[in-house]
């Protein structure tokens, strides 16, 4: 069975090199800029090629050599602000290669191997690396920041797009339930206030930050909450099956995503209904990918049906469009017998 996904932390403008996905890049753009360093001198041909070999084994190995040092510095580094950090990376990457420089040098002495070793070519040797290291490494940390920022703004735009959509739910219970309320307070006072609590959880939840997720668990309950509340206005006529032990209790999903459905199933399915009906809440789990459907009655022959329904589900849609891609899909199905939602996202969780 696969294991969950982990919700990335706080972004660092420096990406993970311990990730092998960046090792694999550092080797490629490694050979690519030892292939341009061997082919800006002008040299005969012969002469050109025999020297590919030799640079790109100390392009590599000055790649390799900095991605480790960035892994290994990467925490303490993500501490600290982004300009100390950069210029304490761009030192590092420096230092790296002129240490490697001056080791590449005493090989090449003690060996004989190389170019022709002169007393001006240990000199030249660490400036020109320096110097080739020194405009690489702040194109690289430049285009490393830039990247962050873009993916900053996009983020933040997309909580933004996210906050808009989540402030247009408005329950259309909440008038209904504030009348419910109102004949229990004389009735059963202990009651009205158990919905009053309900009633304030939900509207609670509603203000959450839209950039934090919730857990699944989190969710149910407040779902349950929902369903106490309206159970308190249609009595029997309203039934409820769960069969979600499939599903994890710490998925993480936008605040007051399943309430809406089950809103809309009880509005648009069991209330209109003179006897009724049994809303059914499933859930399942295919590796790292969720489902949860809801499966409710209709009016028979659509009698009374009410609309308007889509728009709580295109807010969902959207929701989870914005936070997980196309990693997440709504579907719905309609027939003479019933309306069923289904809700795809993948498994993702706090990270530890």
């Amino acid at each position: 069975m696969n294991e969950p996904v982990r919700m990335p932390r706080d972004a660092f403008f420096l990406p993970n090199f311990c990730d092998i996905r960046m090792v694999f890049a550092v080797i490629v753009i490694g050979e690519l800029l030892a292939f341009v360093l061997t082919l800006a001198p002008f040299a005969p041909g012969g002469e050109r090629w025999s020297q590919l070999s030799v640079i790109s084994l100390f392009v590599q190995w000055v790649g390799l050599t900095s991605a480790a040092v960035l892994c290994y510095t990467r925490a303490q580094l993500g501490r600290l602000r982004e300009n100390t950090a950069a210029t304490i990376s761009y030192v590092l990457l420096l230092l790296v290669t002129l240490v490697l420089s001056e080791i590449a040098y005493r090989i090449a002495l003690l060996t004989g191997y190389g170019w022709e070793v002169t007393p001006y070519w240990h000199v030249e040797l660490l400036l020109r690396n320096l110097a080739i290291s020194a405009v690489v490494n702040a194109v690289t940390l430049r285009y490393f920041y830039v990247q962050h920022q873009w993916e900053q703004q996009v983020k933040a735009e997309s909580l933004a797009r996210i906050a808009a959509l989540q402030a247009r739910i408005r329950p259309h219970f909440l008038f209904n339930s504030l009348n419910t309320i109102a004949s229990l307070t004389r009735s059963d006072p202990v009651l009205a206030e158990e919905a009053v609590i309900d009633l304030a959880d939900l509207f609670r939840h509603s203000l959450a930050d839209p950039g934090q997720q919730v857990a699944l668990t989190k969710e149910i309950e407040l779902s349950r909450r929902y369903l106490r509340i309206e159970q308190l206005r249609l009595g029997e006529r309203l039934r409820v099956e769960w069969d979600i032990a499939a599903l994890p209790e710490d998925a993480l999903l936008p605040p007051l995503s399943v309430q809406p459905l089950l809103e809309n199933a009880v509005y648009h399915g069991i209330e209109p209904r003179t006897d009724g009906g049994t809303i059914r809440v499933r859930g399942q789990r295919d590796g790292d990918q969720l489902t949860l459907s809801i499966d409710n009655p209709v009016p028979e022959h659509n009698i009374n049906q009410r609309q308007g329904n889509k728009m709580a589900l295109d807010n969902i849609r959207l929701r989870f469009e914005a936070l997980h891609g196309k990693r997440s899909r709504l579907h719905t199905e309609q027939n003479a017998h019933g309306f069923l939602v289904e809700l795809h996202f993948p498994y993702l969780t706090k990270p530890a």
